[in-house]
């Protein structure tokens, strides 16, 4: 019997790779193998080499990342180990080994001015260190492995992990006011849906190499995304619209991270869905 082909998917204790985990049962024609940062430093050259050698994996998502955006600033060294040169190395090893390469990316290798959603192709200008080291990334995996396919997401929660849905949820149940900047505007993704659109150009087998955008549709603040969460949770906290200056934080966040998502859905035949239905189905799990 043929041997089911190998996704390796890294950063697997991240909010992406566990929602990835959540969807391996609905794709028994694959086997997967997750690998934390413990599993498998990614910076290490002949570590990874020498996995590829024995796992031979036919697809890799890299979801590793160093996404502390604050302690970046300080920590600039390691940011840009993870978030770019431990990119190369995937990139090439997977070009060695004939595995094709899916990594993860960012809203912030754009410096956030923009009144129009960022098109695929729109200047980048990060304004943080985060940015720039997965604007390296970026950078590294198209020189390396031209067959790449990048996706570049933005505002991103889940059940799973850290993110801005959970922290508001406790906060709210919590205090009775709360402050949240009403001048930095986005779209929200729920991890499952782009676990879900990983898994469908995988298994769609169309790979088409190349840079592409992924949220949730809607275009929304942080404040009006925090007013959601309340309402849908059935919380009464008040929640109060103030400035970014008033929130002021180590590292620049971008004032507008709206991006044109277009393009992944035309090529892959994905269906769009929108922030607050997905936000809905999130909350109904935590």
């Amino acid at each position: 019997m043929a041997e089911l082909p190998t996704i390796l998917v890294t950063g697997a204790n991240g909010q992406l790779g566990k929602e990835m985990k959540e969807l391996e049962s609905a794709y028994p024609g694959f086997r997967f193998i997750f690998l934390s940062r413990e599993d498998l430093p990614i910076h290490h050259f002949e570590l990874v080499r020498n996995f590829f050698k024995g796992y031979k994996p036919q697809y890799l998502v890299n979801c590793a990342a160093y996404t502390a955006v604050d302690k970046a600033e300080t920590e600039k060294d390691l940011a840009f180990q993870v978030n770019g040169e431990a990119v190369g190395v995937l990139a090439a090893v997977c070009k060695e080994y004939g595995t094709k390469f899916l990594h993860i990316s960012t809203d912030y290798v754009f410096d956030g001015n923009g009144t129009v959603p960022y098109k695929t192709d729109a200047a980048t200008n990060p304004q943080s260190v985060y940015g720039a080291s997965k604007l390296k990334g970026e950078q590294e995996a198209m020189q390396f492995n031209p067959d790449s396919i990048i996706i570049r997401t933005s505002w991103v929660y889940s059940t799973f992990g850290k993110n801005f849905v959970k922290t508001m949820r406790k906060l709210m149940s919590e205090r009775e006011d709360l402050n949240v900047v009403n001048d930095q505007v986005g779209s929200p993704t729920y991890a499952a849906d782009l676990a879900e659109v990983i898994m469908q150009i995988i298994a769609g087998d169309k790979w088409v190499p190349g840079m592409y955008h992924f949220s949730n549709t809607g275009v929304i603040s942080w404040y009006d995304f925090a007013v959601a969460i309340k309402e849908l949770s059935g919380l009464t906290c008040r929640v109060h619209p103030i400035p970014s200056s008033q929130y002021p934080t180590p590292a620049k966040r971008p004032a507008y991270s709206v991006m044109d998502t277009a393009t992944i859905f035309s090529t892959f035949g994905c269906t769009p869905k929108n922030w607050k239905d997905s936000l809905q189905v999130c909350l109904q799990k935590v």
